[in-house]
């Protein structure tokens, strides 16, 4: 970040965010139209999830701090850059019951130490009051990372990659499911679509940050 010391994230640096409006979204995807309507993508095909609300737009200093969050393990910028937003929680306890992070591969955790989806949830869940299942969404073996591979081979690679565990845990239960960055919306869709197929009611997505 801009390495201000005693700071998780100095005051410079957060009046750059751009936070994602809603009334200016589309509100599936959260792509910018100015408007709050579906975009011609979501419009031809349907997502996994109902609807999906974002934290920031991710670019400039949010796209740093995010990084440190994710790569450098600040997890205190992880959780400052969610109790920057706590107003887009406000009533979520109406249309969810449950919150369920997008999981990393077991590799992907022994060598970050943590989930950063997870620690978003734990960030969200304090402020809503709503509980966490962690265990429930899991990321199978042999899937690779998808920030390296192009839209089309992002698609293929994540078909199938989740499997749900205990899904008494989901079923008839509307979902809050919580990811790091929105970008093809392919890891989403796919995460969001096994949860309804254990028997979730309904699932909603938050992301952290879109991509423009």
């Amino acid at each position: 970040m801009c390495g201000k010391e005693g700071e998780v994230l100095c005051t410079g640096c957060i009046d750059t965010f751009r936070v994602s409006r809603q009334a200016e979204v589309c509100p599936v995807c959260g792509r910018y139209l100015g408007r709050a309507v579906l975009c011609g993508s979501c419009s031809g095909s349907k997502m996994g999830f109902s609807r999906g609300f974002f934290g920031y737009e991710y670019d400039g200093a949010v796209r740093e701090a995010i990084h440190a969050f994710k790569f450098e393990g600040c997890k205190k910028t992880g959780r400052k850059l969610v109790r920057l937003i706590s107003e887009k929680f406000r009533g979520l306890n109406d249309d969810v019951d449950v919150i369920v992070p997008v999981p990393v591969s077991a590799k992907r955790l022994r060598e970050r130490g943590f989930n950063q989806s997870y620690i978003i949830a734990e960030e969200i869940a304090a402020i809503t009051g709503l509980t966490i299942e962690h265990t429930v969404l899991v990321k199978n073996h042999g899937v690779r990372d998808q920030f390296r591979l192009s839209g089309t081979e992002r698609k293929k690679n994540i078909k199938g990659a989740f499997r749900v565990r205990g899904p008494q845990c989901v079923k008839g239960r509307r979902v809050l499911l919580v990811d790091d960055l929105f970008t093809t919306g392919y890891t989403a869709s796919e995460a969001a679509r096994t949860l309804i197929k254990a028997g979730s009611a309904d699932v909603v997505l938050f992301a952290l940050a879109r991509t423009p």
